[in-house]
């Protein structure tokens, strides 16, 4: 582990579950789970003997079993990741994977089962984000198995706005691209695609602590209403130089909160 990082590379939260341990441990653990996050992207397989490492040493956190089920999901071990997600549910008492278990069922070939995960939770008290990532995850269940009208219906939410973007709208009209081009629907599929780049594109030329922007051409952007973002011109964005490019739907990789 590179000597330059510590404890002060993992986010506050997420430092603050492992207060329980002792200083050094705490320390330890800490760096491992920064090493996690650094890596996941980029060399998850690494990424995932950070996570182990950690819960070797503090196996009782929930941050770090949900770290050790992330690694494990983005490496492929659905198996391991279905296991350590639902520690981390039993720790926690929270549902902020829940798209990422029933993507998991998914994973070990249990679409059915995938979905009643995803059925058994109260979407009314989930955040936003987590809700529509779960709508994407059931969608695909859905596509699994070979149901892509239903998994259509699964990603008519309030959330999804053609003329609005979001932090989640790029991967939520890429998902509805994909299923529309299951359905045979290119036109259709390409519209959403277009939709999911020039969302990505104008998420992309904000900060990345501004939630929302009012959007009236690429070149000139301004921050307005935080509630939401505007696309006001899809067409003429997408003529500009974005330099972006679409967001993938979820089963391109998991969400890392650590």
């Amino acid at each position: 582990m590179p000597d330059e990082v510590t404890a002060r590379d993992l986010n506050g939260p997420a430092r603050n579950e492992l207060k329980t341990l002792s200083k050094d441990n705490a320390e330890q653990v800490a760096r491992h789970l920064a090493m996690a996050a650094r890596l996941i992207d980029d060399d998850p397989a690494l990424a995932h003997e950070h996570a182990l490492a950690a819960s070797r040493s503090a196996g009782r956190i929930a941050v770090v079993r949900e770290t050790v089920a992330i690694t494990a999901y983005a490496v492929g071990d659905f198996a391991l990741a279905l296991r350590e997600l639902r520690t981390f549910r039993r720790i926690s008492g929270r549902d902020d994977q829940i798209a990422l278990m029933v993507d998991s069922e998914r994973g070990v070939g249990r679409p059915d089962r995938a979905l009643e995960v995803g059925r058994a939770v109260d979407r009314a008290g989930l955040p936003t984000e987590v809700r529509v990532e779960l709508a994407i995850a059931m969608s695909g269940a859905r596509l699994d198995l070979g149901e892509p009208e239903r998994a259509l219906q699964e990603l008519d939410i309030p959330e999804l706005d053609p003329d609005t973007a979001f932090p989640w709208s790029p991967g939520l009209f890429a998902a509805r691209a994909a299923v529309f081009e299951e359905l045979g629907r290119t036109e259709d599929a390409a519209q959403w695609q277009h939709r999911a780049e020039v969302a990505a594109a104008a998420l992309g030329e904000i900060d990345a602590d501004a939630e929302t922007i009012e959007i009236d051409e690429i070149d000139e952007i301004e921050i307005d209403d935080p509630e939401d973002l505007e696309i006001d011109d899809p067409e003429e964005l997408a003529a500009g130089d974005t330099g972006g490019e679409a967001a993938s739907a979820r089963e391109d990789g998991p969400e890392e909160r650590f």
